[in-house]
């Protein structure tokens, strides 16, 4: 599918197709990336329990996934779950978990209508066998697929994914005068993924919370005000408009 086939399914002359129209469809991001946040303070702001947020929050990541993939973007990867999200309260992360299960369960057939490819980021051996099976499972199912990449980073941190390569690196036996940028990224968690284009940051904070440290050296940045289980299609549009009017030049004049 392509954007002008996205702009014919909606309806004439809505805010959502008018921020389609807004986009040039042969400059679209390679790679995009979203911190979702901001699930627990939508839940406090209706007075409901956190993982009601979380919950909540399903409707956006499905959103998000079948907009870009509809789009044409390449890669997408969402921020579903860092190493320091483990300090959370243990009926938070149970009930966390649980909703991934539920995720992987009841969209796995959208990923395969779609043809999108399913990866995880991060250290996937620190979660429990039911979901790591539940994970690898889903990846395994959708291993051919040569559409969209979809990557959900869990159990991930930057820092953690920079330590991991540095040890694979030293364990391979490279010596540290050999070592340059690429052998640092052909360690990485998934060294053949671009680095991201855009990275939109939902909720207002204006901190990248150990997200894709290595990856977003040149990354152009988009705060959304807007809490993750109210982000919807048109402000995933409006983020990519943004995007392309901004004038990349990695570091040159």
């Amino acid at each position: 599918m392509s954007l002008s086939d996205v702009i014919a399914r909606l309806p004439p002359g809505s805010p959502e197709a008018l921020l389609a129209r807004q986009i040039d469809g042969d400059r679209l991001p390679a790679h995009v990336a979203i911190i979702m946040d901001g699930n627990g303070r939508w839940a406090a702001q209706r007075h409901l329990p956190r993982v009601e947020g979380h919950r909540s929050g399903i409707t956006s990541v499905r959103e998000a996934v079948e907009t870009s993939a509809r789009l044409g973007i390449p890669v997408l990867t969402l921020y579903a779950f860092s190493i320091e999200n483990w300090k959370r309260p243990r009926t938070e992360v149970s009930a966390l978990m649980a909703l991934l299960r539920r995720y992987l369960r009841s969209e796995l057939h959208m990923l395969m209508e779609h043809g999108i490819r399913f990866r995880v980021v991060g250290r996937k051996d620190a979660l429990s066998p039911e979901i790591q099976k539940e994970l690898s499972d889903a990846e395994r199912a959708t291993a051919a697929h040569t559409g969209m990449q979809f990557n959900i980073a869990l159990n991930y941190g930057g820092r953690a994914e920079i330590v991991d390569a540095v040890r694979a690196i030293v364990a391979s036996g490279v010596s540290a005068d050999k070592v340059t940028e690429k052998t640092v990224q052909s360690h990485l968690y998934i060294p053949e993924m671009p680095d991201p284009d855009l990275v939109i940051r939902t909720s207002g904070e204006a901190r990248l919370s150990n997200f894709l440290l290595w990856e977003v050296a040149y990354s152009e940045l988009l705060l959304s005000d807007v809490l993750f289980p109210d982000f919807r299609r048109d402000h995933l549009f409006d983020a990519v408009r943004q995007y392309q009017r901004r004038d990349r030049r990695f570091g040159a004049v």
